[in-house]
């Protein structure tokens, strides 16, 4: 059997107009998977740095020099032939003018048009996860209501770009159209939490409970959909990163009060979990107006929570 060489790359992510656009790069003719679309970055050579290659390739492809960056995430893609290990940074500052420096094509896209262009198998896959906001909004385990319909009203008008609708009773399908409606007019995507998924309601995804979790050996959903799962250790939370969710709601990380007799993990095994995560992780659980900061600092995505942060 043939050896699967193991390729190490680093991509960066460009962002424009308040961070709606990226940056993405057209492979010339002569490439691998030719005209093609994908992040800016290349190989990492031997003894280099992760930021150390991220900064020369952008520098040899676009002619910026990089000031400050900031990991995101880290993923691994298989092909028949190799095996690609990605690190995917933020470029949260630069020097200089974008150009494509060795003839490739170069586009500021609009994120919700990714997905019209031809993109790398790798590119696909983390298409949701770089869309992915700081925050996102629980609603309360209450079933169908005009009051939930005000609430998702108020917090969608207020920015909130990803709205998880959880119950733990079944919600008519009917119900659900309203909400993804609603979220679809403000621009926002609706994560559906609820028991007996079918992955075939009107969604924009699904999110996986602790106990549902264990059910799955592989996705259960396309890659064009959002899929979270609820972790409450490191055995959850690499196992969510086994079947390949796109992110991880992490909790109790304080005390709250929808969980009174959970034990809250605290900050510092939440920071232990986020750091050895793959997987953009969210943190849960007695989140108030300083928990996003701290999040941030830590390395998680952001935060979540049934209360307005």
């Amino acid at each position: 059997m043939p050896t699967i060489k193991t390729i190490k790359v680093v991509v960066g992510i460009l962002y424009a107009k308040n961070k709606t656009q990226i940056l993405i790069t057209k492979r010339r003719k002569n490439q691998f998977m030719p005209d093609y679309w994908e992040l800016p970055g290349g190989k990492i050579e031997t003894e280099e740095g992760e930021e150390d290659a991220l900064a020369r390739e952008l520098q040899e492809e676009l002619g910026i020099n990089t000031i400050r960056t900031r990991l995101k995430h880290v993923m691994t893609h298989r092909y028949k032939d190799k095996t690609v290990n990605l690190s995917i940074y933020s470029v949260e500052s630069y020097k200089g003018k974008v150009t494509g420096k060795e003839g490739q094509d170069v586009r500021w896209c609009n994120l919700r048009d990714l997905s019209n262009y031809k993109l790398l198998p790798t590119m696909s896959v983390i298409i949701n996860r770089i869309c992915l906001p700081e925050y996102y909004w629980i609603t309360p385990d209450k079933g169908n209501s005009k009051l939930l319909l005000e609430k998702c009203q108020n917090h969608l008008s207020t920015g909130t770009k990803i709205l998880q609708l959880r119950s733990k009773e079944f919600i008519e399908q009917s119900y659900i159209e309203i909400i993804h409606r609603l979220c679809q007019s403000y621009e926002a995507r609706l994560i559906l939490n609820v028991p007996n998924k079918t992955f075939k309601e009107p969604c924009d995804g699904w999110h996986l409970t602790s106990d549902e979790l264990f059910n799955y050996k592989k996705r259960p959903c396309t890659n064009n959909k959002l899929l979270g799962a609820s972790a409450h250790n490191m055995k959850e939370a690499k196992y969510a990163e086994a079947i390949s969710v796109d992110y991880i709601s992490l909790a109790p990380i304080e005390e709250t009060p929808s969980h009174p007799n959970a034990v809250p993990l605290g900050w510092v095994v939440a920071k232990d979990i986020v750091s050895k995560s793959n997987l953009p992780v969210y943190l849960l659980g007695g989140m108030g107006s300083d928990s996003l900061v701290r999040a941030l600092n830590i390395g998680a995505q952001g935060v979540a929570g049934i209360s307005k942060i």
